[in-house]
């Protein structure tokens, strides 16, 4: 499929939203048991109501980052349709999943406690069981050998690393601001890593913008969009909502990975080891996981049968919610639709 039939499909699932003319959606919801005992987790599923037959080449699953959950990354409603949305719009059965400590998902004990009480919360080894677990269900539920998979900063540390151990059951693999080596390894903090940590929404705004020219900081969110999501995100954390003023309570077993093994210059795990069609997107501004990352990560990919690399332009790391998110939903579904007769054999 060429590129501009894909922005005309994208953009007339926005035009017939406005008309009434969109797929009818249905959503349903979730608690799956994980491998550990005692975690549940939260899986949302969205797909059209007419659909009744699924395949690995229409099923997708995402994967949230190491601070915000998967509801409010891909399932914010911006101008009356999210990114979830739009794929189910397109064809897709649409899946979402939160390991434990993020949204809904169970919060282990720790997470009542003094951050500094305890040792990191959802580490990636726990937090890879989780996204197994999720699999597995989905699988199941659906009847399918495989599905496509896509995880966002710390989720595709998760979701690169479990397609390693489990080609078998990717069938293309997305990954959005991949994590790698630090050019320069940094060296451990001095202090421990607290079990979590706590985040306000000023800082929070902080880092969404940092590294975007401070002329193009006003048109890059669109009008209101900042406060719905994070009104959103602060009211899946039941405690961290009721302290004043709000702070999100953010597991920091994502931190220690990055302390123990991308930071200090050792990968978590072996790129080369994945064997499926993987897409490698990243916007220009983010200042989290900057381009040179995700270009030495690519390089990495040798076992893919074939890959892609798309830089986005006016874009940050949470760009699949400012201006230029259908650039960012194009370029997905144009991997995830295109014919496999274009693959590279």
């Amino acid at each position: 499929m060429r590129p501009v039939c894909l922005a005309l499909l994208a953009s007339s699932a926005l035009s017939s939203a406005v008309f009434g003319q969109t797929p009818r959606l249905v959503m349903s919801e979730a608690m799956v048991q994980s491998s550990d005992p005692g975690i549940q987790l939260y899986v949302r599923n969205k797909h059209a109501a007419d659909m009744t037959s699924f395949s690995p080449d229409r099923t997708l699953l995402f994967i949230h980052g190491a601070t915000y959950p998967a509801e409010t990354s891909f399932d914010l409603p911006i101008e009356g349709v999210s990114m979830m949305d739009l794929f189910a719009q397109n064809g897709f059965d649409v899946y979402l999943v939160d390991v434990r400590s993020y949204g809904r998902s169970t919060r282990p004990p720790e997470m009542d406690e003094p951050p500094e009480a305890n040792r990191p919360v959802a580490n990636s080894e726990e937090a890879g069981r989780d996204l197994g677990a999720a699999i597995d269900y989905i699988l199941a539920l659906r009847g399918i050998p495989k599905l496509d998979l896509m995880g966002w900063s710390w989720g595709t540390s998760i979701a690169g690393n479990y397609t390693a151990q489990h080609n078998d059951k990717v069938n293309r693999l997305v990954l959005y601001a991949p994590a790698w080596t630090a050019q320069s390894p940094l060296a451990p903090p001095a202090s421990a890593i607290p079990a979590y940590r706590l985040v306000k929404k000023e800082a929070a705004k902080a880092r969404w913008i940092k590294g975007v020219p401070e002329d193009k900081v006003g048109a890059l969110i669109p009008p209101g969009v900042f406060d719905q999501w994070w009104n959103a995100t602060i009211a899946t954390d039941p405690v961290g909502s009721r302290i004043d003023p709000p702070m999100l309570r953010a597991a920091s077993g994502a931190t220690a990975e990055f302390v123990n093994y991308w930071l200090a210059g050792k990968p978590y795990y072996d790129p080369g080891k994945i064997d499926v069609p993987t897409l490698v997107i990243h916007a220009e501004w983010d200042a989290d996981l900057p381009s040179p990352m995700a270009e030495a990560y690519f390089a990495k990919l040798t076992g893919a049968p074939y890959k892609r690399f798309v830089e986005l332009g006016e874009g940050t790391h949470s760009v699949m919610l400012e201006k230029n998110r259908m650039q960012f939903f194009h370029e997905i579904l144009g991997f995830l639709t295109e014919s496999d007769a274009m693959a590279l054999k």
